[in-house]
């Protein structure tokens, strides 16, 4: 695997806070660069789950938490495209946009043992902690004959345990990631299970 460490921990230009790409942008730049619609779901469902968090959590107004779903939804967008500069390819358009400086260090944050950039603030720590539980519950869900539909936290906490299922997902860094905010495993699949489970790819 590639090197994808960033060698550096800040990103973008103060100057640039609070200009952010619109949501009908945000989409346009995904469908561009992500051709697989499954990898798509996943960051949709990332950015569903992340500005339902701002809202709901954090009691932040719609123009922050449309900052929290752009990092979600765009955390991603490079994986598929060029897997040996993931995160940096992002960063580096994002920050060509004049993209607000916390939405690319959220996105640098996913994946602290991968980019070498650890998360301080909650947004960061909170892509961190729905990132792979996320992609977890959906696979979970896709093998039940009613998907989402009568799923609780004690089934996804018994996949979790099966380590043949998803095989992919670290399990060290979904512990990892927990171990940075104040909220149980149980609560955080709870609130994952709520709030991703309606949310499908744009036609």
């Amino acid at each position: 695997m590639a090197n994808l460490n960033l060698g550096r921990t800040s990103f973008g230009d103060p100057a640039h806070t609070n200009q952010v790409l619109s949501e009908a942008e945000a989409l346009a730049l995904l469908n561009d660069w992500v051709p697989n619609e499954r990898l798509r779901l996943h960051m949709l469902q990332v950015g569903a789950v992340m500005k339902a968090w701002a809202l709901e959590k954090e009691g932040m107004p719609a123009s922050e938490a449309h900052k929290w779903w752009l990092a979600g939804v765009l955390h991603d967008a490079d994986w598929e495209k060029y897997p040996d500069q993931h995160c940096k390819r992002i960063i580096e358009e994002l920050e060509n946009r004049q993209v607000d400086p916390t939405i690319i260090r959220t996105i640098a944050c996913h994946g602290p043992r991968h980019f070498g950039v650890e998360p301080e603030t909650t947004m960061e720590k909170m892509i961190y902690v729905f990132d792979e539980l996320s992609g977890f519950i959906h696979a979970a869900a896709l093998i039940r004959p009613t998907q989402y539909e009568g799923m609780d936290v004690k089934s996804v906490l018994k996949k979790l345990k099966t380590p043949s299922f998803a095989a992919q997902v670290n399990r060290e860094e979904i512990q990892d990631a927990l171990s940075r905010i104040d909220f149980t495993l149980e609560e955080i699949i709870g609130f994952i299970l709520k709030f991703q489970t309606g949310v499908r790819t744009p036609v």
